[in-house]
């Protein structure tokens, strides 16, 4: 537990307090709506979550937020699930993302950057034409509000142009990163239904070239839905048979136009990691994203104009998503496409250096890697832009505040951030104005009422908790695809808590106000940030005659690494030799992901499950992390008990 009262790492100076978006936002609220004048972030936080209509009036109001029709209220219900944000009100995320055109039509929009490490840009006035074409093109093809467009496309600057493109006539949003196996993809894509479907012909990583032109002959085989194929040649390939070529379609100097939608008109879909069975397709609104990014990125972030803004990131990740929306400041974003450690392991400082990046984002697991590594990013790079090194992913370990604190800069801002792709942002994290404490995220974000309850639903303070939400926030789910009664949405989030959202994570809200992330509460395995669920791993390795049955689990450790081991089952007569042990990696990396290739593959002597047959995942890691048995698991709920004491005895030996 971190002492009552210790010494900051860091403490923003008086002129970058005086600075910060957010210290303006404060005063012109106060003058404007009632926000406490005096007190600083925390008086500011209060008032955000006490009067939440009139917080989101005014985050609308301070970010010109142009409304097309205006809105009868702020909130018509705030009950959860189904809150009604803006009812009434109409309006195009893709428009505010485009409006820094006008201004610096010839300022760059974009830098993409390849493991060249050499950036290109984009400009505003080009990006804005792209999308005007592109856009014109999506109408041309009969693709109307409301219709999923898809896309198998790495982190580069078409895949952007697409985004918007969508969001400009009112489509949805959906992508997944060309390292998902097609499996994976199916099983998300397949769900939704897309009209369209962008493709690569490949994508470069670590150094090579990685072929997936039959992947998306598969994919374009099992998703019958589709009615036109785009082809960004990446490696240089021809455009297949029936497909059309991404230059045709982008090439006119055409000014776009945006379809005016509802507040609560779906934006995108993004993905859980399907845990227990397909992943959840996640709906998120145009108006709530808009609302919610401008406030995260504009005034936790304090990005603007001037600003760079590289996070390392897929589009198979939430956080690409959230790059993305830093257009909407006017911000200048760095779209990386590549291996985070190619060709070594400061290829991110590299790339933070030569972009010129003032906000540069990461994982903790990367950090901890160059820690271990030896890597000086200080005395090797020009940092000297770089304000701000934001984490997420999974904690930020103590080590590694202080890693970043000496190696990078001792005036430094650490942003360890924490919120999930079920509302793409943060739940708690940066603020420009706080001082930073090691270890520990500086306090909840404006306009979340984020606390720490017990099993009971009190809130604690100083102990370990659920981390809960006990307000709406913009972002939040306005569905769950394929889920026509709600039921897969409510139980995911407010099962434990009625009209409260549990998230999964384990936190400790501090007497200060800051927040502690100890990991996920539930099964999720989250490997560099990038979240797969235990059933996508089962399902491949399964499909091995070898393996009966399987268990993954996914550990934080203390000194910020993740252990995941497999656990295996093998059919009568099978030995875990070197060749299955081959074969098992082979196939999650083929099927799945390069990133979640088990650390120990462990052979058992059977999978504990419930009485109704689902495999116990939860109750294993925590008896993996040292959990008595008896505090682990509820004995009257499982299968077999005796199959316990061998993760029991695991758990003994590593300690």
């Amino acid at each position: 537990m971190t002492p009552a009262n210790p010494t900051p790492l860091w403490q923003p100076d008086a002129d970058r307090i005086a600075r910060a978006q957010i210290t303006r936002f404060q005063a012109w609220a106060a003058e404007r709506h009632g926000a406490p004048a005096e007190g600083g972030y925390p008086a500011l936080h209060r008032w955000s979550v006490d009067e939440l209509d009139t917080f989101w009036k005014a985050v609308t109001e301070w970010f010109d937020v142009r409304f097309s029709t205006p809105y009868t209220r702020v909130l018509g219900d705030r009950s959860m699930p189904g809150a009604e944000w803006f009812p009434g009100a109409t309006l195009n995320y893709a428009e505010h993302a485009l409006r820094a055109s006008a201004a610096r039509p010839d300022e760059p929009a974009l830098l993409a950057v390849d493991e060249t490490h050499e950036p290109r840009p984009v400009t505003w006035a080009e990006l804005r034409r792209q999308v005007g074409s592109l856009a014109a093109e999506l109408r041309a093809l009969g693709v109307r509000p409301g219709d999923r467009v898809s896309a198998y496309v790495p982190n580069i600057p078409q895949a952007v142009v697409a985004l918007l493109a969508t969001a400009a006539v009112g489509g949805v949003w959906t992508s997944c990163a060309p390292d998902f196996g097609a499996r994976s993809v199916l099983d998300r894509f397949q769900q939704v239904e897309p009209v369209v479907l962008f493709t690569v012909d490949g994508y470069r990583y670590g150094g090579k070239e990685h072929d997936r032109r039959e992947i998306v002959a598969e994919l374009r085989r099992e998703l019958p839905t589709l009615r036109a194929v785009v082809h960004i040649p990446l490696l240089g390939a021809d455009t297949p048979e029936g497909a059309l070529e991404w230059s045709d379609l982008t090439s006119a100097d055409t000014e776009p136009v945006f379809e005016q939608v509802p507040f609560d008109h779906p934006l995108w879909v993004l993905y859980s990691s399907g845990t227990t069975g397909l992943p959840k397709a996640i709906v998120q609104s145009q108006g709530g994203i808009l609302i919610e990014h401008l406030k995260q990125i504009g005034l936790h972030c304090d990005l603007g104009p001037e600003d760079r803004f590289f996070w390392y990131t897929s589009t198979g990740w939430m956080m690409w998503n959230f790059l993305v929306s830093s257009l909407l400041t006017g911000t200048t974003i760095v779209l990386y496409d590549g291996s985070p450690g190619h060709p070594d392991t400061g290829a991110q400082w590299r790339i933070a250096e030569r972009t010129g990046a003032t906000l540069f984002g990461t994982s903790a697991a990367y950090v901890m890697a160059c820690r271990k590594a030896g890597v000086h990013p200080g005395r090797d790079h020009d940092l000297s832009r770089v304000q701000c090194v934001a984490t997420t992913g999974s904690p930020l370990p103590p080590d590694g505040f202080s890693w970043l604190h000496d190696e990078v800069r001792d005036d430094l801002w650490i942003a360890s951030v924490s919120g999930g792709t079920d509302v793409c942002s943060c739940f708690a994290g940066a603020v420009p104005t706080l001082p930073v404490y090691i270890g520990e995220l500086q306090a909840p974000c404006l306009g979340t009422d984020l606390q720490s309850w017990d099993p009971g639903g009190r809130p604690v303070v100083g102990e370990v908790g659920e981390l809960v939400v006990t307000n709406p926030m913009p972002s939040m789910p306005i569905r769950f695809w394929n889920d026509p009664d709600g039921s897969r949405y409510h139980d995911s989030y407010f099962d434990m808590y009625p009209g409260v959202w549990r998230h999964g994570d384990w936190i400790t809200v501090t007497s200060r106000g800051s927040v502690v992330i100890h990991g996920r509460s539930d099964s999720t395995l989250n490997r560099q940030g990038v979240r797969m669920g235990s059933a996508d791993i089962y399902e491949a390795v399964e499909r091995l005659p070898e393996v009966k049955e399987s268990l993954v689990i996914g550990i934080e450790q203390p000194d910020g690494g993740y252990w995941m081991p497999l656990f295996v089952h093998l059919a009568p007569g099978a030995a875990l030799d070197e060749d299955l042990v081959h074969r098992i990696k082979q196939t999650i990396r083929e099927q799945l992901s390069p990133r979640h290739l088990p650390d120990e593959i462990i052979e058992v002597p059977g999978i504990p499950h419930t009485l109704t047959g689902k495999r116990i995942e939860v109750p294993v890691k925590r008896l993996l992390q040292g959990t008595p048995l008896e505090k682990a698991v509820n004995p009257g709920s499982i299968d077999d008990l005796d199959l316990l004491h061998f993760y029991e005895d695991l758990a003994r030996k590593r300690a």
